[in-house]
């Protein structure tokens, strides 16, 4: 497929790495199938799931953008940072669901508390160096693709990082329901709680903003103030679900 061979020669690292990811994605989904291990009321391995399904799409994108950069030693120190942060993440995740524990706002022991700092060390690094990638997408004056696409990964990465820190306000609180402890009804596969708000809406539509809005400035946007005005409103949208999710009220009510 000539999508797979442009990525593996843009960043080879990131795509072997995300498929990696894919392939722990599917093995999550036959142990969602095969174990009856569960962690607050549903099974324990859909969170790896969506994580490896999470990293997987990242390390894709990530290595699709960074070609775009003149800078190849920063690029490949930054594609290292995300292979060992995002495995340290998955490693602490999936250890924790296949015995059946928490492993974000798990603080029951002084070791599930240390894992589930480092986590959140990792996680800022890599939301803080990807706000680096942003800056550098600033400075570099010339590009060899149309600048609405440009102008959409430059707002993308802003958006994700503004909202991958919104995972310190869940981490603060040990909880993302609001209203509720964790673990209530939810929405099919994401969980999202159905009858309290929910912090997880708000950071996964902001994090995907990674994906979205740079799609919109190279397939649909002509100019580059159009990409602008749409992020905007994608940022506005983001940030009515984190109002919505503060105010205890579900995403669908």
């Amino acid at each position: 497929m000539k999508f797979l061979n442009e990525l593996r020669r843009r960043n080879p690292v990131l795509y072997y790495f995300g498929w990696l990811n894919f392939i722990g994605a599917l093995i999550s989904i036959i142990m969602t199938q095969t174990s009856e291990t569960a962690v607050l009321g549903i099974n324990a391995w859909i969170k790896p799931m969506k994580f490896f399904f999470s990293i997987w799409i990242f390390c894709w994108t990530m290595g699709w953008y960074l070609a775009y950069l003149d800078n190849k030693r920063r690029v490949r120190i930054y594609t290292w940072m995300v292979v060992v942060v995002m495995i340290i993440e998955q490693v602490i995740i999936t250890w924790q669901a296949a015995n059946g524990r928490l492993s974000h706002f798990n603080i029951t022991t002084p070791l599930y508390r240390s894992l589930f700092i480092l986590m959140g060390v990792a996680i800022a690094t890599l939301a803080t160096w990807t706000g680096v990638i942003g800056y550098y997408f600033f400075r570099q004056r010339r590009f060899e693709v149309p600048m609405p696409y440009i102008w959409g990964i430059r707002l993308g990465i802003i958006l994700f990082v503004l909202f991958s820190f919104e995972g310190g306000l869940m981490a603060s609180r040990l909880s993302h329901t609001v209203g509720a402890p964790d673990g209530g009804p939810g929405l099919p596969v994401v969980n999202w709680s159905s009858q309290y708000g929910d912090l997880r809406v708000a950071h996964f539509i902001g994090l995907h903003s990674l994906q979205l809005i740079p799609l919109f400035g190279n397939y649909i946007a002509r100019r580059s103030r159009s990409v602008q005005l749409f992020a905007a409103g994608y940022f506005i949208l983001t940030a009515l679900l984190f109002i919505q999710a503060l105010q205890r009220v579900p995403v669908l009510f």
